[in-house]
C-alpha cells in the first residue's frame, strides 16, 4: 500500500504543476500594444490632427472641383465622411446641407462647416483635409528623367518641379527652359527660365511659383 500511494503522488504532482502553470498563463495580463493602457484614450476616440493625414498645405491650398476631401467632425461619425467636390464647387453634408468648397482653403471650409454645425451640436470640432488633390496639377515635358503630370498640392517652384521629375537628361538645354501658362482670355504666356543662372543666384525671380495648368518645357 505505501508503494501504491507513492506512485499516485508521483503522477498527481506533474499534473498539478501543469494545471498551476496553465492557470497562471490565463491570469497573466496581456501586453499587446493594441490594448489601451490606463490613462490613454482608445484610438477611435482620439481627435485627429492635421499632422496625421494632411497631404496639402491647409493654409494656402485652394480647393477645386474634383478634389477629394476628408471631413471629420470629432465624435460625430454620422457627419464625418470622405467626399468629392462637385463640378459646381459644392459638397453636401448631413446637418450642414450644401456648402461651397471650391475657392476656399481647407481651414476656411472647416470654419464654415463648424459655424453651421453650431445650430445642431455643442462646440463642434471640425477638421477638413484634402486627401486627393485632383484639381491642381502641372506638366513637365522634354529632357527630364520623369516627364509627366504632377499634383500641385503645395507651393512649388520651377526648381522644385525639375527635382520632382528626377532632374535633367544628358543633353538637356538647361539655359533654355520655359514655362507655358494659360492667361485669361485663352492666350498663352512663355516664361523663360535659365537653370544655370538661377542656381548661381542670378535672376531668382524667374524661379516662379507654378500655377495649376502650367507646363514646363525642357528642350
Amino acid at each position: 500500500m505505501p508503494r501504491a500511494s507513492s506512485g499516485i503522488h508521483l503522477v498527481l504532482l506533474p499534473l498539478f504543476a501543469m494545471g498551476f502553470l496553465s492557470a497562471a498563463t490565463k491570469q497573466a495580463p496581456r501586453t499587446d500594444s493594441s490594448i489601451a493602457q490606463p490613462g490613454s484614450a482608445p484610438k477611435a476616440d482620439r481627435q485627429p490632427t492635421s499632422a496625421d493625414t494632411e497631404s496639402v498645405d491647409s493654409k494656402s491650398y485652394v480647393i477645386g472641383e474634383n478634389d477629394v476631401l476628408d471631413v471629420n467632425v470629432w465624435k460625430e461619425k454620422e457627419v464625418s465622411r470622405t467626399i468629392s467636390v462637385r463640378p459646381d464647387g459644392k459638397i453636401t453634408l448631413p446637418l450642414v446641407g450644401e456648402i461651397q468648397a471650391s475657392g476656399m482653403t481647407p481651414l476656411q471650409l472647416q470654419d464654415n462647416i463648424g459655424q453651421r454645425l453650431k445650430a445642431f451640436l455643442a462646440n463642434p470640432e471640425v477638421t477638413v483635409m484634402v486627401s486627393d488633390p485632383r484639381s491642381h496639377h502641372f506638366n513637365i515635358v522634354g529632357e527630364v528623367l520623369k516627364p509627366g503630370t504632377y499634383t500641385l498640392s503645395q507651393s512649388t517652384t520651377v526648381l522644385d518641379a525639375i527635382s520632382s521629375a528626377g532632374g535633367f537628361r544628358d543633353f538637356a538645354k538647361e539655359t533654355k527652359i520655359y514655362v507655358l501658362r494659360r492667361l485669361p482670355g485663352g492666350s498663352q504666356a512663355r516664361l523663360l527660365f535659365n537653370y544655370k543662372d538661377v542656381i548661381k543666384g542670378k535672376n531668382p525671380d524667374s524661379n516662379i511659383v507654378l500655377k495649376s495648368g502650367d507646363t514646363i518645357v525642357v528642350p
